[in-house]
């Protein structure tokens, strides 16, 4: 798997983790989500490079002119529930694109700190000999993206898989090279140095789900 990691050139990218991860904004709800939007989109026209194109003849008013397009079929597939605006970002540049919605959450059975990832939801189209495009903000452990890959087996077999985050940690990203295929990539705005005892990154941001929508009770 390869990684592309977008704050490692100065952009306006940092504009937007830097009010994702301020306290002081934050809380305001609606600019938290509309900056995980905007860095879909970013992340939308980066990754829109490698897809595969191929020469369209357009009429305009005064003439024709040949423009390349792109060609992949494309399925959007993002984790429940802070993967939504990350999913509308993406969305919003490859609006032609199929979509998939799938859970994936921490589930704390004893009510403690320790946590297993469950996933109980899908719905998505085939994916086979498709472009796979997974989207969640947050890449802690990376057990969430591989629990999501093993659920979407069942879809069939996509042609190339692209994985969307915003913030990661390095332990999440070295675990997905281990278990994703070759022909997958990452594209990441910046990865974190560390994960703490509970599996939060640090610095991070915080919890992106509560962020976006509001506290929920564990269960």
């Amino acid at each position: 798997m390869k990684v592309q990691e977008i704050l490692k050139e100065n952009s306006i990218a940092n504009r937007f983790i830097s009010q994702l991860r301020d306290t002081n904004i934050q809380h305001d709800r609606m600019r938290f989500r509309r900056n995980i939007e905007r860095l879909g989109e970013i992340m939308a026209y980066e990754l829109s490079k490698e897809l595969e194109y191929e020469n369209k003849n357009v009429e305009t008013p005064l003439g024709s002119v040949t423009v390349a397009t792109p060609q992949d079929e494309l399925v959007i597939c993002s984790i429940l529930r802070a993967g939504l605006p990350l999913h509308q970002g993406i969305l919003n540049y490859f609006d032609d694109a199929e979509n998939s919605f799938i859970s994936a959450y921490r589930h704390h059975p004893d009510n403690d700190e320790k946590f297993e990832i469950l996933v109980e939801y899908l719905a998505s189209p085939s994916l086979e000999g498709k472009t796979l495009i997974l989207a969640d903000p947050m890449l802690a452990t990376g057990r969430s993206f591989s629990n999501v890959l093993k659920a979407l087996e069942s879809m069939g077999n996509p042609a190339m898989i692209h994985l969307v985050s915003v913030i990661g940690s390095q332990e999440g990203v070295e675990y997905l090279k281990t278990v994703f295929p070759e022909n997958s990539k990452l594209w990441i705005a910046t990865i974190d140095k560390e994960l703490d005892a509970n599996g939060y990154i640090v610095p991070g941001l915080g919890d992106a789900g509560d962020l976006c929508f509001g506290n929920k009770l564990q269960h």
